[in-house]
């Protein structure tokens, strides 16, 4: 699964690196910097789309801001403008996505890209006293080069159709996929990796996007990724700094080395 994860990026330079347009009207671009992105809360995404009104323009690619947990166009209203609360579907099985009800709508035409430095996972190791809860120490997962990691995600518009003048609420779900090599040490899941050669196809917003972009990464499109032990103050949201991405000294040799999948 992912469930953390860190960005340090703003909507202008990652619109300029793309040659995408903004449209996250974000009066202050640095609000998108967080060390501690938590579900929920809102995140940059990368789309494609044509302009409106223009179905037969080229697309563009387009950056927004979406809540990070997919909210399903056909969910109801709990009250005037708010959907009803659901599972937190901030994550979604990549070998499911195209059946799975809450999804198969956006994976046919809504799928977009997520940027992160780096996500965040749990080992969890039995208590070193053999007593008491286990031990949850947590790894960050990052390119060796400090380059930004590009995830398949699904985005998704919620309107509440008794109010028509109503704001369109967006909102996106990270896919997920069986880890693999050293990393499958740490967590048994993974967020997928959208490399760059793959992007048209899996932006399209016209046409599926082919089924083999779903399947787990290899090994060599995981060769540049390295995790390390971090502090245990990324465990409460409320920490939101770069002390979180600080390698942690503590652990044993076995969990503590900085380990090249």
């Amino acid at each position: 699964m992912c469930g953390r994860y860190a960005t340090t990026t703003n909507p202008g330079r990652l619109a300029a690196e793309l040659d995408a347009v903004d449209e996250t009207g974000l009066d202050e671009p640095d609000a998108a910097v967080s060390y501690n992105v938590a579900p929920t809360t809102q995140v940059l995404t990368v789309v494609e789309r044509h302009a409106h009104g223009e179905p037969d323009d080229d697309p563009r690619l387009r950056i927004r801001w979406m809540r990070w947990g997919l909210i399903p166009h056909w969910t109801k209203a709990a009250e005037p403008g708010v959907p009803a609360k659901g599972k937190p579907l901030f994550n979604a099985r990549a070998d499911k996505a195209t059946t799975a009800p809450s999804f198969r709508d956006s994976a046919k035409h809504k799928r977009c890209l997520v940027p992160m430095d780096g996500w965040y996972e749990w080992l969890v190791e039995p208590s070193p006293t053999g007593k008491g809860k286990a031990v949850k120490r947590p790894f960050y997962m990052s390119h060796s080069d400090g380059s930004l990691l590009y995830m398949a995600g699904l985005w998704s518009v919620w309107r509440d159709r008794s109010l028509p003048d109503a704001e369109p609420l967006m909102s996106c779900t990270i896919l997920t996929t069986d880890a693999s090599g050293e990393l499958a040490g740490i967590h048994d899941r993974m967020p997928l990796p959208m490399p760059r050669e793959h992007w048209d196809a899996w932006l399209d917003p016209d046409h599926p996007a082919p089924a083999d972009l779903l399947r787990p990464p290899s090994q060599a499109e995981l060769a540049t990724i390295v995790a390390r032990p971090v502090s245990t103050l990324v465990n409460n949201v409320r920490n939101n700094g770069p002390e979180l991405l600080v390698p942690d000294g503590s652990c044993d040799d076995k969990a503590g080395q900085t380990t090249v999948l």
